[in-house]
Formats: C-alpha cells, structure tokens, sequence
C-alpha cells in the first residue's frame, strides 16, 4: 500500500507487435488493440484527474505507466496521484477537515481501486484519531474549568505544552 498517494488499480496492458495496416486480420487486430488502449488511456487520464480535482491543494501532480501502442503512440495505462495524508500538527479540526477531503478524493472516480479504498480508510482513521484527541482536550478543559483550574487553551498560551506522548507524535 502506497500511503503517500492514490493509485489506479491498473494491470498493465502489453500491446503486440506488428505493423499491418491493411484490411487483414493481423491489421484488424492492430486496429482493435488500439482502440482499446485509447479507451485505457481516457479512463486512466479520468481516474487521475477525479483524484487530482477532488484533492485540490493536497495533490501532487499525476504520473501514468505508458505502453508503445502498434502505431508506436504512448498510451496510459495507469496511473497515480501523490496525497499529502499527514496529520496537520496541533490542529485537530484542520486534521480532520483536511482528511474528509483525501477520503472524498481516493473514492472520487468512478470506479475506485482497492488502492483507492484502503487510502480512504488510512485517511478517516486518521480523521477518528483527530476526533479523539480534540474530544480528550475538550474534556481536560472541563474537568480543570470545574475545579477552577485555567483551561488548557489559557494555559497552552502561558507556556507550550510539551506533552510527548500526544497522539500526534506518533503520527508525525
């Protein structure tokens, strides 16, 4: 499983050889085998950019597997999107907005791969992880509220917490 990114679920296509253009069937086959990496090539390229556009500012650029058709032309025949899909330190809202989004984008094509699928479970367990750790700080500010205490945010201003077993550190 590649964490850093998104990736089709492709099999390589192997095109034949040969260059018989003609009405023959080895011609007829040539012609058909590019038709269908034609076909491959658009739904890779759509898949990518399903990715890419719902990701937005957390993508990286596109990179594809090409294969040389018969007519000596490059065709995708797969591809993948690098994903930021580390925690946002300190931020649990941010985490989990940011988290939301990569789920939406790994699940985003048509038809997602189960490489698609497990970055989207990487990226809503990471956003449960989030969820956590801010409902754990909002209870801590009510328990110290109710004693009279300063809340961690008063006291998170007064001097830097330097907690080294927050959930975050083991993420980063």
């Amino acid at each position: 499983m590649q964490i850093k990114g998104i990736t089709a679920g492709v099999h390589p296509y192997r095109a034949g050889a040969g260059r018989d253009r003609g009405g023959s069937e080895a011609g007829i086959k040539e012609m058909e085998q590019v038709n269908e990496l034609k076909a491959r090539d658009r739904e890779v390229r759509q898949h990518e950019a399903a990715h890419k556009a719902a990701a937005g500012q957390f993508a990286g650029g596109a990179h594809f597997t090409y294969v040389v058709g018969p007519d000596g032309r490059r065709y995708a025949v797969g591809g993948e999107v690098s994903v930021d899909i580390s925690a946002v330190p300190g931020d649990p809202d941010a985490t989990i907005q940011k988290m939301q989004t990569i789920a939406r984008a790994a699940l985003a094509p048509r038809a997602p791969s189960s490489q698609d699928r497990a970055v989207a479970a990487q990226a809503r367990a990471i956003a449960a992880t989030a969820r956590a750790e801010k409902l754990s700080e909002e209870i801590k500010e009510k328990q110290a509220e109710s004693r009279g205490e300063p809340s961690s945010a008063q006291s998170t201003a007064q001097s830097p917490s330097t907690d080294p077993g927050s959930i975050l550190d083991l993420l980063a």
